[in-house]
């Protein structure tokens, strides 16, 4: 679905009150009984809970479940996006929500903008989406919380990703700046630079190739992996030259440098499978390269076997392990990584065709079948956004995150 944040504006306290109730229900039950909102919910009379019940179904932020032993409602992508960006405008790191510029199998992209105008990039994790069908398949392990668990895998992809670029961003890796996290979003900063697929040619692929490789070497020191390491998840910005000027005192020479996104992903350098997912993000490259610039390097490698054997040798700090102290447990890793194998999910590959064109289709399916109404992080960052953006300074809404 698409974020349409127009009817926050018409929200009052005791709507996010009663939406945040039945987040809170959704917890232990799949439908959650409207006595039990009305007592989650704290407020006073039954008339009122419930015209705040009728405002939250209209505009498609709950969900009335059919066929089932009592009354009841269950939370929808749109009502968990509105508890976020209520907790983004208490944070003010959002003010004001622009348009979506990037679309993959399981994230929107947004373009939203801080109290001062700055523009950010707020990535909206949807797991369950466009893999809908997958998800029919594999019912068991979904169990009885069908939507409710998309949310929570959801949720634990944003808290991985937000965690491995918060760690990566303060030991000088090129990523975006993680600004904030809540729920199945992140906010990060607006990177000036356009994906890899986008770029048509390259003055010296040898040298970005290069770089690119060494980036994986030195994921590889400090234990990690990135384990979707493409095309796709790959921004190229431009930084002038030191020194390189022209007659008139101008920077001539740029250099393309590489920023990487994406980390839902990416494992510790000690994971089974840590090999596979090495060799795979080297021919990544190595197949792009060829197919796009033509460009065949004439060193071998590198190899899973030396990145292991330098990082034992002279290792940087443990991200991996650090991750896993400050918010990421394994127990959420393992959840999240068996959600994905479950599905068959292979990275968030938000620039092919295929994936965009399925959208709408899939989305209708999950209405059908779910009763929902209704590139990649950072793609296309360097465009302009429009002056449509949608205010939300008059929110007027106070209830807890």
């Amino acid at each position: 679905m698409r974020l349409d944040p127009r009817a926050m504006r018409y929200l009052t306290a005791e709507d996010f009150r009663v939406l945040a109730a039945v987040e809170t229900g959704s917890r232990n039950h799949e439908v959650v009984p409207t006595p039990l909102i009305v007592q989650l919910s704290g407020l006073r009379g039954g008339s009122g809970v419930h015209k705040c019940i009728s405002t939250l179904a209209k505009n498609n932020l709950i969900a009335r479940e059919k066929n089932v032993k009592y009354d009841g409602y269950r939370l929808t992508y749109g009502g968990f996006d509105y508890l976020a960006l209520n907790t983004y405008q208490k944070q003010k790191a959002v003010y004001s929500v622009g348009n979506r510029i990037g679309v993959g199998k399981e994230s929107d992209i947004v373009v939203v903008a801080g109290p001062d105008g700055t523009q950010r990039i707020l990535k909206i994790h949807r797991l369950g989406r466009i893999s809908f069908r997958s998800v029919k398949k594999n019912r068991d392990y979904l169990g009885r919380r069908s939507t409710g668990s998309w949310m929570y895998m959801s949720r634990l992809a944003a808290i991985k990703e937000f965690t491995f670029m918060k760690a990566l961003h303060q030991h000088g890796f090129p990523v975006p700046e993680p600004i904030s996290q809540n729920r199945h979003t992140i906010v990060m900063s607006l990177v000036d630079a356009f994906p890899l697929h986008q770029i048509a040619t390259v003055a010296d692929p040898a040298s970005l190739y290069a770089d690119l490789m060494a980036l994986i070497l030195r994921l590889a020191r400090y234990g990690l992996i990135h384990g979707d390491f493409n095309e796709f998840n790959i921004l190229i910005k431009e930084e002038p030259v030191s020194g390189s000027k022209d007659k008139d005192g101008q920077e001539e020479e740029v250099r393309l440098v590489p920023v990487i996104i994406d980390f839902p992903q990416m494992v510790s350098i000690d994971h089974p499978n840590a090999e596979f997912y090495f060799d795979r993000d080297v021919e990544c490259i190595k197949r792009y390269f060829q197919r796009r610039y033509h460009f065949t390097s004439d060193e071998p490698g590198p190899f899973f076997s030396e990145a292991k054997e330098a990082f034992l040798k002279n290792p940087g700090k443990r991200l991996d392990v650090e991750v896993e102290a400050s918010g990421f447990s394994r127990k959420m890793a393992k959840e999240l990584e068996k959600y994905m194998k479950e599905l068959g999910v292979d990275g968030d590959r938000g620039g092919e065709r295929d994936d965009l064109d399925d959208d709408d289709e899939s989305e209708e399916e999950v209405e059908e079948g779910e009763g929902e109404n209704d590139g990649n992080a950072n793609e296309s960052e360097g465009r302009d956004v429009n002056d449509t953006a949608e205010k939300l300074e008059d929110l007027r809404v106070s209830a807890s995150s």
